[in-house]
């Protein structure tokens, strides 16, 4: 078996009426075992593999209040705790990093990390947007520990992975792009970050609306010289499924087709680079059906195996020209 997944679903990590539930999967779920991947087990992983990129302080704090405050709501964003809260985000963090272990190891190609709660907005110091623990950073971490050299984040979530940049910023050996909408939560972002990680910390802000064309621009003009440049030993993929046009809290462009072939790109991108070493790991996405969808389109690209999904939801907005904002990043980086 070349490709692999993971499926924490954390039944009770749940609020009232919020949009990051566990219905997200429930349109999934039941196509999972038609896709040419093995589902494999996972332990949750350790307060000392949470603590690579977490502070201790903040470990602690929120293992308390989950255990003695929940359910409750944490911050503005709003991000909850339950009392299974904690377990479950050790669980999403442990399944991401028993996928690029075996990744790593040579055991499979690839792997798709299905978990909640997500984990891109989470800092060092601090849980946010609806994520706990910054899943992706703790297993990038993991895979240096575990004697990669150099690995690399690409996010195309809508939102900035605010936390995935603050985890890897003084880290030479980690790299981060961000592809998402300018002007939503968390408000961060911005082309100019980190001049001192030029090429290495990677922002791509966006209007809104823009969609398969755009993200196909970027795919060829950014990202290509980004992996080009860095030369990963493995790549992670935070994807969330809120960049479809119709998700209920953005107002991004990307259609399921549009999904499917990003996928296809960075999984050829892998392939140039990485020996295929990728994975894939869930961040956001709030209707159902695009997760299903979009996910279908990631089982696609990792195992070449024929979809039979014929999801056809064109953008009905008009897009944006982006060019002098892609031309813009380009420049800031040096890609140009």
């Amino acid at each position: 078996m070349d490709t692999i997944y993971t499926f924490v679903e954390s039944p009770n990590h749940k609020f009232p009426d919020h949009p990051e539930r566990p219905g997200r999967l429930d349109i999934l779920q039941p196509k999972l075992s038609s896709f040419d991947a093995e589902m494999v087990e996972t332990k949750p992983a350790s307060r000392d593999e949470i603590g690579r990129i977490h502070d201790p302080k903040i470990i602690s704090a929120l293992e308390k209040v989950c255990r003695e405050e929940a359910p409750g709501i944490i911050d503005y964003a709003p991000t909850y705790v339950t009392k299974t809260s904690f377990e479950d985000a050790l669980s999403a963090a442990g399944g991401v990093i028993a996928c690029s272990r075996a990744v790593i190891q040579g055991d499979v190609k690839n792997a798709f990390a299905i978990v909640r709660p997500p984990g891109h907005h989470a800092e060092p110091d601090k849980a946010m947007g609806f994520c706990i623990f910054n899943n992706v950073a703790v297993a990038a971490r993991d895979a240096i520990e575990h004697g990669m050299e150099r690995v690399m984040v690409i996010d195309y979530d809508a939102h900035h992975g605010n936390g995935t940049q603050a985890a890897f910023l003084n880290d030479d050996r980690l790299a981060f792009l961000s592809a998402h909408q300018w002007g939503i939560y968390p408000g961060t972002g911005w082309i100019t970050d980190a001049p001192h990680a030029k090429k290495r910390i990677v922002n791509v802000p966006l209007p809104a609306y823009a969609g398969d064309t755009v993200y196909e621009e970027i795919a060829d003009q950014i990202f290509k010289p980004f992996v080009g440049s860095f030369k990963p030993q493995l790549v992670f993929i935070s994807i969330g499924f809120d960049a479809h046009w119709s998700d209920p809290i953005t107002t991004l462009g990307l259609s399921s087709k549009g999904y499917m072939s990003l996928a296809k790109k960075v999984v050829a991108l892998a392939e140039e680079h990485c020996d295929g070493k990728i994975v894939f790991v869930l961040e956001g996405g709030y209707d159902p059906l695009n997760v299903a969808n979009g996910a279908d389109g990631v089982f696609e690209a990792l195992t070449s195996m024929k979809s039979t999904n014929e999801a056809n939801d064109p953008n009905p907005h008009k897009e944006p020209d982006c060019e002098s904002r892609i031309e813009e990043v380009r420049k800031w980086h040096g890609f140009a």
